[in-house]
């Protein structure tokens, strides 16, 4: 049997594999029949934005940390020890702070999560040019065809990924490696933090048969409502029913259910799989309808999709402002361009004439802006607006503004209307 040692990288094939490493002494095996032959492999860090804030405050190690906004936000993240107090993502932040009243809540640096996203990336990179990235934190891989350019099969160059992520970067990630992406996402869960698990051919069918539909990703509350009013919980429920009679009932996720439920998944890791659009939001301690205070938001919620835009060099064609009122309801305004940007200064203007016509309809609990339509950067912010003389003015100021904060940290220059 196959087996990989994920401390050393010792590649061994024997009957019975140790139960520590012959070469290291380390326990960290992994031997599976297929180890050496599968391919597609989805990598998912552990906590990503909260261990990124632990490597860089060390005394942060042994605390639960939490990521995101005031007692009114959600949390973005949390490290594992705040997770197992119960902790969630997307948790309402004061029912998180009740699980773990102890916790550091941090507020999101996208920044030093960017830039760590990249050093990740460059390694991928290294491995296989067939990366579909899902977001900064993880990212589906296509290994097929590269032992002969590495020397050492998928499974050998993925634990060395996440080896070199943690002696390099002070990061680690979850790999699950199987035969599409289906499995490889799901067996990526299986043995979080720093884990690596493998799902084979061979063994897909008895894997899945009394697993929980809600293993599916995409299948959300909504979906598994559905699926439980149909009496369908697990994937040996989905057996039972015919092609075309889950097509009837659920549309389209009929078949994919029909499919996935046999372990079949044809998609492939696309390298250019669109993003579709790039926004940022906040939700308030208090609800509130000062326009100055909105408007601060507003800037700073554009700035940081300005900020995400240029990194990914990306530009968006449509703005939308979101609004959320205090009984929940939404309001959501867009406005197309007439050519496509990426500055800030754009999509404030335009994001805060969208709030000016939304009229007083307050006060606000949520807002956000976003920009949607995305093309690459290099069509953007290049005619001049001449029914606007000092837009050039403004462009030219946030350029230099961004070369000094490239070199200088981002609060070495901030606009007055961000501190209201």
């Amino acid at each position: 049997m196959p087996a990989l040692c994920r401390s050393c990288l010792t590649e061994l094939n024997t009957s019975s594999p140790p139960r520590r490493c012959p070469s290291c002494g380390s326990p960290r095996l992994i031997a599976h029949d297929e180890l050496f032959s599968l391919s597609i492999a989805h990598m998912d860090c552990d906590a990503f934005y909260a261990s990124v804030e632990k490597r860089d405050n060390p005394e942060l190690a042994a605390k639960p940390v939490i990521i995101g906004g005031g007692r009114r936000g959600v949390v973005s993240t949390a490290c594992y020890i705040a997770r197992i107090q119960g902790v969630r993502s997307a948790m309402p932040m004061f029912q998180a702070l009740k699980l773990c009243p102890n916790a550091v809540v941090i507020r999101p640096r996208m920044s030093a999560y960017v830039e760590a996203s990249r050093a990740i990336r460059a390694m991928m990179d290294e491995l296989t040019p067939d990366i579909e990235p899902l977001s900064l934190d993880e990212a589906f891989m296509d290994l097929s065809g590269t032992a002969r350019l590495h020397g050492h099969p998928p499974a050998v160059m993925l634990a060395r990924l996440v080896k070199r992520m943690k002696d390099e970067l002070g990061l680690t990630g979850s790999i699950g490696l199987s035969h599409n992406k289906f499995l490889a996402k799901i067996a990526s869960d299986l043995d979080k933090p720093n884990g690596f698990s493998v799902i084979g051919k061979a063994e897909t069918a008895a894997f899945l048969h009394d697993k929980p539909v809600r293993l599916i990703w995409g299948v959300g509350q909504a979906a598994q409502a559905q699926l439980e009013k149909a009496g369908i919980q697990r994937f040996s429920d989905l057996l039972r029913w015919e092609r075309d009679d889950l097509h009837a009932r659920f549309g389209a996720m009929g078949d994919r259910l029909w499919h996935l439920a046999r372990g079949e998944d044809r998609r492939r890791v696309s390298a250019h799989a669109p993003i579709k659009s790039i926004s940022n939001e906040t939700t308030f301690f208090e609800d509130t309808s000062d326009p100055e205070l909105l408007d601060g938001h507003i800037w700073r919620l554009a700035e940081n999709v300005a900020d995400r835009a240029k990194a990914k060099g990306h530009a968006g064609r449509v703005v939308t402002l979101k609004l959320k009122r205090a009984n929940h309801t939404l309001l959501t305004r867009r406005l197309s361009l007439r050519d496509p940007t990426q500055l800030a200064d754009r999509i404030y203007r335009t994001a805060r004439d969208l709030f000016d016509a939304a009229g007083d309809q307050g006060p606000y609990r949520l807002i956000g802006v976003g920009i949607s339509d995305l093309v690459p950067a290099d069509d953007a912010d290049r005619a001049p607006d001449l029914l606007d003389p000092t837009a050039g003015q403004r462009t030219e100021a946030e350029r230099a503004t961004d070369r000094i904060r490239a070199r200088f940290g981002k609060d070495a220059i901030i606009k007055g209307r961000a501190l209201r």
